[in-house]
């Protein structure tokens, strides 16, 4: 069956639709920075004062962007709600609190669900901002705000199906997100608490001190032999150990440290933990976030780190522990 496309067109050509369809909803999204005006910081403060929470609705493919947008509001420190437009004329406009605003997508600002809606809100008094394509429209006059995402043609090659205006709302609706969080400055901490799951919430929340709890405690003696070392290290199977003197870290020994010790003339008979050792290793602290041991150990070139709680060495983790736990 897929042999027939290639009869009407090159692989060429489809590339080129591709490029075309990109090209068009590149140059509509940069065309956007030039509408906002004093209106949209006026907008931005009003959602940021906002005590309520932020009602997104629309019909349609901007419903389906409404409901992106509300996700990245609830998941970014700004309480939202979805009510589709139809359904708010049949019982979800009880949703709406005193305290509320209300933003309502559309592109043409004048269908028949919004035309019903809109009286019904401004009279309940909550503020309407207008996401909308057409500031001629319905909308666009009766709204309290407008943001416009006006687009000079889909990428549609028909002109009608929404797709380079969707993609208007959605980037328009994201900017107001992000203005916001640097307002409340969201931080990666925030963000990690609205994102438990999955490998964000992983990098985010996980401290070296989880990586530990199965993970062993290498350790020699400054005065340690090189026999003793080498059983510690290869036993522990994690490549190092940390040298300890009543409990303090004084150094490390790793695989590498055994290696260039290899090429020095030394008596290994003689050899002894404190000759061969790295003093004064980068370390870590159980509190320390999983991500950002890993980001030393990469600046570094290292795969180990001592982990050290109020001065006394209490174990090793490797490179391997933080990969293992899927966070990259």
């Amino acid at each position: 069956m897929h042999h027939n496309i290639t009869m009407e067109f090159t692989k060429a050509q489809i590339i080129g639709i591709a490029q075309e369809a990109i090209q068009q909803e590149a140059s509509a999204i940069s065309h956007l920075g030039t509408f906002l005006s004093d209106q949209f910081t006026e907008i931005i403060d009003i959602c940021h004062q906002c005590k309520g929470r932020i009602v997104i609705t629309g019909i349609g493919k901007s419903a389906i962007i409404a409901q992106k947008l509300t996700a990245t509001l609830n998941s970014t420190g700004s309480p939202a709600l979805y009510m589709h437009a139809a359904d708010a004329i049949h019982g979800d406009l009880g949703m709406i609190q005193p305290g509320d605003v209300v933003w309502c997508i559309s592109k043409s600002g004048n269908s028949p669900e919004i035309k019903v809606l809109i009286p019904l809100i401004k009279n309940m008094g909550n503020t309407v901002i207008a996401l909308v394509g057409n500031t001629e429209s319905y909308l666009a006059r009766e709204s309290d705000y407008m943001v416009n995402t006006t687009v000079d043609r889909e990428s549609c090659p028909n002109n009608l199906a929404p797709t380079t205006s969707t993609t208007a709302q959605m980037v328009m609706g994201d900017t107001i997100a992000v203005c916001l969080m640097r307002l409340k400055n969201f931080d990666k901490a925030d963000f990690a608490r609205y994102h438990p799951g999955g490998a964000l919430g992983k990098k985010l929340y996980l401290k070296v001190g989880d990586l530990l709890q199965n993970s062993q405690a290498p350790q020699v003696q400054p005065s340690s032999t090189l026999r003793e070392v080498i059983l510690e290290i290869s036993s522990k199977r994690l490549g190092a150990t940390a040298v300890v003197e009543n409990g303090d870290l004084v150094g490390l020994i790793t695989d590498g440290d055994l290696r260039r010790m290899m090429e020095k003339d030394l008596d290994l008979n003689r050899v002894t933990a404190s000759d061969i050792m790295t003093r004064q290793p980068t370390q870590t602290q159980p509190a320390e976030l999983a991500f950002s041991a890993f980001t030393t150990m990469e600046n570094k070139k290292i795969t180990q780190l001592p982990v050290v709680e109020n001065g006394k060495y209490i174990g090793l983790i490797h490179l391997h522990d933080i990969l293992k736990e899927g966070i990259f």
